[in-house]
């Protein structure tokens, strides 16, 4: 009896812990083994990893029969077929011929081949970014043919296509993981700084041009996708460590290091739970040109001297010696007069950091494709940031938290992006009122004029000095006590500056708005037997701007508004699928304008008896809304205060100009006027015409939201080795969203012809940046082309850019800045092998861009022409899951920039250690 239980236990404790057990090796095309594939049992969180010989052993409480999925970068997916216990599999992978061939999603929020996208896209994955010669994934994107990638300071870096680039590219998107990664109140990305860990990176995808008809107003230039992984599909921990230096003729050479790591895991095929932590730091390129704004060959001896990084001699003023002596006119004469300056070196903070960090918890109630996400990140950085001024963010913060339901037909998600400036602040801003703690502005002039009357005179020496010796002196006596970057008494005035957020006093910067967004898109095409895609979807924005007062006009609370919109999109195959037919069309609606609607349509056609042609048209039309600043900034930036043009913005900024002497009898006798913002929309003199000598009065137009209408054809090709993407566009902008500066006469009436013009005359004007629409058609056009190869096993490209704004010259002429930006040519070309020798590879990216000119806020000016030359070796050590990596960027050591005044683009040297990934 005993022996006839204990049996019965022993079968009852094998059925409990049977396993089945499966074992194999995955190989390539030549039979070579291929390490590190992933084997994962098809719809289940359970799976193993080949080791260096391609074998795998995998052990399941799974009762065959069940089906394997095998993968691995650069690879095609392959799947085995498991139907009973300790089954061996041979499996091949076979390697994916050409990028054509990957699979894409943004162009048509489908699953598609990049071959048959009916609009040009660009892709970055595992592959590339394993293999990319850039010291991150994120600055490799610079090689991809079409983009461009301007570098404001070591952690921050601008993607761009098609033109219309500035640092704060307000035209170009960036989504990751479907979450809108634009800070809210600066309006624009700010590169990786608070993006994702490369680690998590599953994809880049890159649609140049314009896409608002599938996602909305901000999709107006181009899109950037970042896709991370899913953690029931990559599991383990994962990690990298990454130092070496950057090395610039400004900053020398100094340490860089980068270090991430990424743990994920399913607990089981319903719940998966993942997180990853990054972290930077570096010496940010020093911005150090000492050349005069207006006068290039002038130096500091000059008395009006404004250096382009130099700041706080903005602050001038014309000096009537004669009048201010008593003296007969033309006894001493008169001259412009800036304040001495400091330079960005003495008030930026250059230590580049960021520090990112991002969690998710995926649940799959039914293990099925139904799934529920809750993901959070969060970034920290410091950079150096160009716009109307040169911005020191120090402590910038970012944060999005996001809840997502989705399955393979639909998916619905709402999230809010929120951001907190830190101790962020105006470097023009910290020089002046540096200044102005010390001495005030008119007892620093009173002492130069003085000065430089005596001096001038011979009074006390008796000896007259030439302009320029007066000049010298008058300057010394009027600094004498000046403070000394360095000294405790600068330090001490300088952090209360930049923690003062009233910029007549201090330079800080507040800004914590943040927005809220709801989206959702459902594929119909499960239930109508896959006849034709079929996708519909909508979304809804709430902005909240919070500022405190000190960028917008929210100095009585934070200010909301909303827009709203939706879409659908059709797309059939024809023809034995050789043709297909897309046609979508979405309707936005902000709360201060007119619905708009945006129309896209494309044919693509497959040609060839192997289907190896593709031939591509469409037409879309798309838009951008107005930014929060464009709506609602109420700033003075030093050199012109800006008034956002929304209706409700214009009656709330007030500012208080003085008059002066020979003015007040035109006031009543008041030493001050205030003037409101709708002032400088109704009633002012265009800067461009006062400046020509013609004063013209003008009536700005308020702003409207930015239209293009974009016409592409394209053509894609596999030619035995040899793949070909081509693409050209045209692009129509009408409302082109611009900037216009005006004169607000402190008295009298813009056009009249008489007190007005005294009004200028005497100084007594406020300077004005307003934001409108061009009233005049703007066209751009260029196109692209890319051939890639492999030859004896060596992956070969070359790709070259064509880019183009029609009448540039003409349109600057007539006053009209674009901020166009962008190299007429550019030429892009790769070479490397990924296993050289065994576990030895190696990747070379050369880029030339011709020379462009630069319009900005802050500066304008030429940019010269450049090359840069990237190079990257890398050794794999299965046997501790490694790869070995060194490389650099710019390895030539031929320093060139991007923007005027922003620092010189050194070299970066890295070597890097990556586990498990």
């Amino acid at each position: 009896m005993k022996k006839a239980l204990f049996g019965l236990l022993m079968l009852l404790g094998s059925f409990g812990f049977a396993q089945t057990t499966i074992s194999g090796t995955v190989v390539d095309q030549d039979g070579v083994p291929v390490l590190g594939a992933n084997v994962v049992i098809v719809g289940k969180a359970e799976g193993a990893v080949t080791d260096f010989d391609g074998n795998f052993t995998l052990s399941t409480d799974e009762v065959p029969p069940f089906q394997l999925r095998v993968s691995s970068v650069g690879f095609s997916e392959a799947f085995a077929n498991v139907t009973s216990n300790n089954q061996k599999l041979s499996i091949t992978l076979e390697e994916q011929s050409t990028a054509l061939d990957e699979i894409v999603i943004s162009a048509s929020r489908t699953p598609e081949r990049v071959f048959e996208s009916p609009v040009s896209i660009e892709r970055f994955g595992l592959k590339e970014i394993k293999n990319t010669t850039a010291e991150s994934f994120y600055g490799g994107l610079q090689n991809l043919k079409g983009v461009d990638i301007n570098t404001n300071s070591l952690t921050f870096q601008s993607v761009n296509t098609r033109g219309f680039a500035t640092f704060a590219n307000t035209r170009f998107l960036q989504l990751v993981d479907g979450m809108d990664n634009t800070a809210p109140g600066l309006n624009f990305v700010l590169g990786n700084l608070v993006g994702m860990n490369e680690l998590d990176v599953q994809s880049v995808e890159i649609l140049p041009g314009a896409s608002s008809a599938l996602y909305g107003a901000g999709a107006f230039n181009g899109i950037l996708f970042m896709r991370s992984k899913n953690p029931f599909d990559f599991q383990g921990i994962s990690a990298y460590v990454k130092t070496g230096l950057t090395s610039q003729e400004a900053a020398g050479d100094n340490e860089y290091y980068d270090i991430g790591i990424r743990a994920a895991h399913a607990f089981s095929d319903k719940l998966a739970v993942k997180t990853s932590f990054s972290y930077l730091q570096g010496e940010d390129w020093h911005a150090t040109s000492e050349v005069d704004f207006a006068r290039p060959g002038a130096d500091r001896s000059n008395p009006a001297y404004d250096g382009i990084n130099v700041y706080g001699d903005e602050v001038g003023t014309t000096l009537n010696f004669d009048d201010l002596g008593g003296l007969p006119s033309g006894t001493v004469g008169s001259a412009f007069v800036t304040r001495t300056g400091y330079n960005e070196r003495d008030l930026a903070d250059y230590g580049a950091q960021s520090v990112k960090a991002d969690w998710a918890v995926h649940y799959r109630p039914f293990a099925n494709d139904l799934e529920l996400i809750y993901n959070g990140r969060i970034g920290r950085g410091t950079t150096i940031y160009q716009g109307a001024n040169r911005y020191s963010v120090t402590g910038f913060k970012m944060q999005q938290h996001k809840i997502e339901l989705k399955n393979d037909n639909f998916f619905l998600r709402g999230y809010i992006v929120a951001e907190n400036s830190g101790n962020a602040y105006d470097t023009r801003f910290a020089a002046i009122n540096v200044n102005r703690s010390w001495k005030s502005d008119l007892a620093w002039f009173g002492d130069y004029a003085a000065t430089f009357i005596g001096a001038k005179l011979g009074i006390g020496s008796g000896v007259l000095a030439t302009d320029e010796q007066a000049h010298a002196a008058a300057r010394a006596a009027a600094d004498t006590g000046r403070l000394i970057p360095g000294t405790a008494a600068f330090e001490n005035t300088f952090n209360r500056v930049i923690n003062d957020g009233d910029l007549t006093t201090g330079a800080k910067f507040i800004d914590k708005t943040k927005f809220r967004h709801l989206n959702g898109n459902y594929n119909l095409a499960h239930l109508i037997n896959d006849w034709a895609d079929i996708q519909l979807g909508g979304s809804y924005r709430e902005y909240e701007l919070n500022s405190n007062g000190t960028i917008f006009t929210d100095f009585d609370g934070p200010i909301t508004y909303s827009e709203f919109g939706g879409y659908g999109q059709i797309q059939k195959k024809f023809a034995d699928d050789r043709l297909k037919v897309t046609a979508s069309a979405r309707y936005d609606k902000n709360e201060f304008f007119d619905g708009f609607i945006s129309p896209r349509f494309g044919l693509s056609g497959t040609l060839g008896e192997k289907r190896n042609h593709n031939i591509r048209a469409s037409i879309q039309q798309g838009f951008r809304n107005p930014t929060t600043q464009d709506l609602f900034i109420g700033l003075n930036a030093g050199a012109a205060i800006l008034v956002g043009s929304a209706p409700d913005n214009l009656d709330r900024d007030v500012r208080n100009f003085d008059v002066s002497q020979a003015g007040q009898a035109f006031t009543g006798g008041s030493p001050t006027v205030s003037v409101v913002g709708r002032t400088a929309y109704e009633n002012a003199y265009s800067l461009a015409s006062v400046l020509n000598g013609t004063p013209t009065a003008v009536s700005t137009p308020l702003i409207q939201p930015e239209e293009i209408t974009a016409f592409e054809l394209g053509y894609r090709a596999q030619l035995g080795k040899f793949t070909i993407d081509a693409s050209g566009y045209y692009n129509i902008y009408n409302n082109f969203i611009s900037q216009t500066q005006v004169l607000v006469p402190l008295y009298g009436e813009a056009g009249d012809g008489g007190l007005s013009l005294l009004a200028l005359q005497n100084g007594d004007r406020g300077v004005y940046q307003l934001y409108t629409n061009s009233q005049e058609e703007i066209t751009s056009y260029g196109g692209t082309i890319g051939i890639d190869t492999k030859i004896a096993g060596f992956d070969i490209g070359a790709n070259y850019t064509y880019t183009l704004l029609e009448d540039e010259e003409q349109l600057r002429a007539r006053g009209i800045r674009t901020n166009f930006n962008s190299p007429e040519h550019k030429f892009k070309a790769s070479f490397g092998k990924t296993d050289l020798f065994k576990n030895f590879g190696f990747g070379v990216n050369y880029r030339w861009s011709d020379n462009y000119l630069w319009e900005a806020s802050f500066a304008d000016g030429e940019v010269s022409s450049f090359s840069v030359l990237d190079a990257q070796i890398n050794y794999a050590v299965p046997s501790i899951k490694s790869v070995f990596k060194a490389g650099g960027s710019n390895i030539l050591g031929e320093e060139y920039f991007q923007a005027v005044g922003s620092g010189n683009i050194g070299s970066i040297f890295y070597v890097s250690w990556t586990i498990n990934n």
